[in-house]
């Protein structure tokens, strides 16, 4: 079956976006992810995304990790969607609303002298309850620099969730960090009944932070949105960081603000790759 679609990425976090609004999602969207995503034998992505209608908002969002799991929301994901649908003449508004798994958030594109230069998106308010994100073993407390133990080391947490799970790790040098081995450790260590993705960051100063991040279901990537805000919520729960700061991923540069609404609000790029008709076998 013939998928026609468009690869987008933000701050090298990439993605293969598919307007499903006319056919729907298909019967096997999670092995349908895991093909596409292949970067051998597929498209190659870190995420397969789908636009789909919504009867709560103007759109709705449903995206699949490249290890065929669902993911409740991604911040770089949201902002690539945000401007697939901008450009493809989806709707004619700057600022419209998208369903997620983690609620209805609203992108706005960012034009400079009429070119688009980025997508601004209100992620919401961040859940820091325990019991919330999900962590165990805390009831409904804030998880703010715990002692966590993960292949025989141990290190401080800060736990977040943006509408998915995280927990930020404050470190010396990002670069020391074996992600490939303590990655997959944190992600599926016992405190976090629904995994988590884990972020490793240095502050550089109060208004910069320097982040690495191991994604729940996608691995290491060059950056991710939602991270980046958790990163920025754990900075100034600690008493690192200002509450609007940049930081520095992988693969771009992200500005992240805590506003005085309790909402969080992402800043960043979002840009198109190629475009294409996958042709694999889809099992749709």
């Amino acid at each position: 079956m013939a998928l026609a679609f468009t690869k987008w990425q933000g701050c090298g976090n990439d993605f293969v976006l598919v307007d499903g609004r006319a056919s729907g999602l298909p019967r096997d969207a999670a092995g349908l992810s895991r093909r596409v995503c292949d970067r051998h034998y597929g498209i190659g992505a870190d995420g397969l995304i789908f636009v789909l209608p919504s009867d709560k908002a103007d759109f709705c969002m449903r995206i699949f990790n490249a290890d065929g799991s669902e993911a409740e929301m991604c911040g770089n994901g949201i902002r690539c969607f945000a401007r697939l649908v901008y450009e493809e003449r989806m709707t004619e508004q700057e600022s419209f609303t998208v369903e997620t798994g983690a609620g209805i958030l609203t992108p706005r594109i960012v034009k400079e002298n009429g070119k688009i230069i980025g997508v601004e998106v209100n992620m919401g308010e961040p859940v820091l309850e325990a019991e919330k994100i999900p962590v165990t073993g805390f009831g409904n407390d804030r998880v703010v620099s715990e002692e966590i133990e993960v292949l025989g080391k141990r290190y401080r947490a800060t736990c977040v969730s943006m509408g998915n799970p995280h927990c930020v790790v404050f470190v010396g040098d990002v670069d020391d960090v074996a992600m490939e081995t303590v990655g997959p450790a944190f992600e599926r260590h016992d405190w976090f009944p629904r995994r988590t993705n884990t972020e490793f960051v240095v502050v550089r100063d109060r208004e910069h932070l320097r982040m690495r991040v191991w994604e729940r279901g996608a691995a290491v990537t060059l950056a991710c949105g939602t991270g980046a805000c958790a990163s920025l919520v754990a900075a100034v729960l600690n008493g690192r960081a200002e509450r609007k700061a940049e930081v520095e991923l992988d693969g771009g540069r992200l500005t992240i603000e805590w506003a005085e609404d309790n909402h969080i609000y992402m800043t960043g790029p979002a840009e198109k790759v190629f475009s294409g008709v996958y042709e694999g076998e889809s099992n749709c």
